[in-house]
């Protein structure tokens, strides 16, 4: 089992920063891929941006690109979202995603998730 814990989410005025932070514990991998998910209220859970272990790889979605920025320390199995110029739009739940690479079928780990709330 992997254990993830997000924290660093607070209400923030629009234009602020905020960075979130994501530890996984347990029995983590070598290999594994880090994300971000958002889920805003009637809205379905979103792809925000991702890690990728195995060679170092980040995407983000479009709405986030250039805003918002991932750094991992894998000596300590943990994620960091960068979010500046956050706008309303932004606000959600957040989520971190946990998942073993080179494992087909390999089942996805989620955090309990943290709230981001952005005020225009």
């Amino acid at each position: 089992q992997v254990k993830l814990v997000e924290s660093g989410g607070r209400s923030v005025q629009a234009g602020g920063s905020l960075r979130l932070s994501c530890g996984a514990s347990g029995r983590t991998f070598s290999l594994f891929g880090m994300g971000w998910f958002r889920q805003a209220p009637g809205k379905e859970r979103e792809f925000v941006a991702r890690f990728r272990r195995s060679d170092g790889n980040t995407g983000y979605a479009n709405s986030v690109e250039g805003r918002f920025t991932i750094a991992s320390d894998h000596t300590r199995d943990t994620m960091d979202l960068q979010m500046d110029n956050l706008k309303a739009e932004d606000t959600a739940v957040y989520y971190c995603n946990y998942v073993r690479l080179g494992v087909p079928g390999a089942r996805d780990y989620w955090g309990q998730g943290t709230q981001v709330t952005v005020s225009s």
